[in-house]
């Protein structure tokens, strides 16, 4: 019998790829990859460090499928201090790969661990 979740969850991260997303660039150091990314953003519970909880967003969360992300001929995995890079018309957003706190700079966005969720902040603009 055929696992309908995982069939479904396969189905929903084809669709979100194919319909749903547009170019990027990943990069780390000199290695560099284009990827099909989905925007999002997270609201994140954040330790105020007096006891209680500060919510804030990412500027910017891309998901990506994780077959996707090769490296130097390597499949990898988010690290932070990467570097993604989103052209929108004769501009292009730059964004750092991290996360407020001690949270972690990327998750899983799946059970099935077939997209990540990559939180970012933007660290600058390029073009007029």
């Amino acid at each position: 019998m055929p696992d309908l979740l995982r069939t479904g969850t396969d189905w929903l991260a084809e669709m979100l790829k194919e319909h749903a997303s547009r170019p990027v660039a990943y990069r780390r150091g000199a290695d560099e990859v284009t990827v099909q990314a989905t925007i999002g953003r997270t609201l994140l519970k954040l330790d105020d460090g007096y006891g209680g909880v500060r919510m804030e967003w990412t500027d910017r969360d891309f998901l990506i499928h994780a077959a996707d992300l090769v490296l130097d001929g390597e499949p990898s995995l988010p690290e932070r201090g990467d570097l993604i890079r989103e052209t929108q018309g004769t501009r292009t957003f730059v964004y750092e790969v991290m996360a407020p706190g001690k949270e972690p700079p990327w998750r899983w966005s799946d059970v099935f661990r077939k997209v990540l969720r990559i939180h970012t902040k933007q660290i600058g603009v390029e073009g007029p």
